[in-house]
């Protein structure tokens, strides 16, 4: 991410974890059904393996995913940045920004992530939300 000669990064951090609790459960199920069909009798075992690929292929997918995604601040923005071949991102300029929202369910609120609305963008998933909202409000003046 490129920055101005007086702009500086505040906060560099991936989303929360949590992101990969529901493709770890989509890939415990493919892998336990394809472990399943793996016993059966010929030619129904041929079908296991790849269950079991297709299993780590959705997991090593998300974990791609959530490590590439990363949630910015700095002295004069928010920005989240996604991919690495393809690099997209999205932000917005903090003096520019009225209202800041942090919205945190009972899970978020345990686990200690969020999503922070600010201004025209929704970041899910923000990890420490709440010291996040501080600081962009901080910042935002």
């Amino acid at each position: 991410m490129l920055t101005a000669p007086d702009e500086r990064i505040c906060l560099d951090a991936r989303r929360h974890g949590v992101v990969l609790a529901r493709p770890l459960a989509k890939s415990v199920g493919l892998a336990a059904l394809g472990a399943g069909v793996l016993v059966l009798a010929w030619p129904f075992s041929l079908a296991g393996a790849p269950l079991v690929a297709a299993a780590a292929v959705v997991f090593l997918r998300a974990v791609w995913r959530w490590d590439r995604t990363r949630v910015v601040v700095t002295t004069e923005r928010l920005v989240v940045v996604h991919g690495v071949v393809r690099r997209r991102s999205a932000g917005v300029r903090l003096r520019t920004v009225g209202a800041i929202e942090l919205e945190q369910t009972l899970p978020g609120r345990l686990l200690g992530y969020g999503t922070l609305f600010v201004g025209a963008l929704e970041v899910g998933y923000v990890p420490q939300a709440r010291r996040v909202a501080q600081l962009v409000e901080r910042l935002c003046g």
